[in-house]
């Protein structure tokens, strides 16, 4: 079995969520994470992407990822229960490996459950079955200890998601940009001013 954990070539075309990367005159279709569309690239350009490669009995697909941290992440993401490469894209093109990680050591259920694909009882199994997994593949930074041990209380969340829908805000954004929050807001005011610039 062929096992392609890296590329490197120009960059010919891109989707929603594919690139086509020529290597040497070959073109390879590479699946990737909204994060890797949004960086930036422009055709022409030479581009390096850590890989994952998953071999079905109908199709052969190649993801790729900007870090290795995140092609890690998406290894263990599809080893979860229920939990296949392309909900694991999913997750990746919402929340980066830290931010998911954080979401798992802060058992944040509401920000995995505004993801696209993942429900409240896969959000659950996410954190059951990767708390204390990511710590090899992902270290808590200084920042984030002080975030796990200074984490705003749930009333003061609930009451900035009330005035955020209030607003006018779906769900799914709001969630998305209070886990963003860092660090922690004080008090009310203070997480609504942060949140409503996360939400433009």
């Amino acid at each position: 079995m062929i096992v392609i954990g890296q590329i490197t070539g120009i960059l010919k075309t891109q989707s929603e969520q594919q690139l086509l990367i020529d290597v040497h005159g070959i073109g390879y279709e590479v699946d990737v994470p909204a994060s890797v569309l949004m960086s930036g690239l422009a055709a022409g350009s030479e581009i390096s992407l850590h890989t994952h490669f998953v071999v079905r009995e109908d199709a052969q697909i190649l993801f790729g990822f900007l870090d290795q941290a995140s092609r890690d992440l998406f290894r263990a993401l599809i080893k979860v229960n229920k939990v296949g490469p392309r909900i694991a894209l999913a997750i990746l093109s919402h929340l980066d490996a830290n931010a998911f990680a954080a979401c798992v050591r802060q058992s944040d259920i509401k920000t995995l459950n505004a993801i696209p694909g993942v429900g409240r009882v896969m959000a659950e199994r996410l954190v059951m079955e990767l708390s204390g997994r990511l710590d090899d593949l992902i270290p808590v930074t200084e920042s984030q200890h002080e975030r796990l041990k200074s984490s705003p209380s749930s009333q003061l969340m609930d009451e900035l998601e009330g005035a955020l829908v209030g607003l006018g805000f779906r769900p799914q954004e709001i969630a998305l940009a209070l886990s963003q929050l860092e660090p922690p807001p004080d008090n009310i005011e203070d997480g609504l001013r942060r949140a409503l610039k996360l939400l433009g």
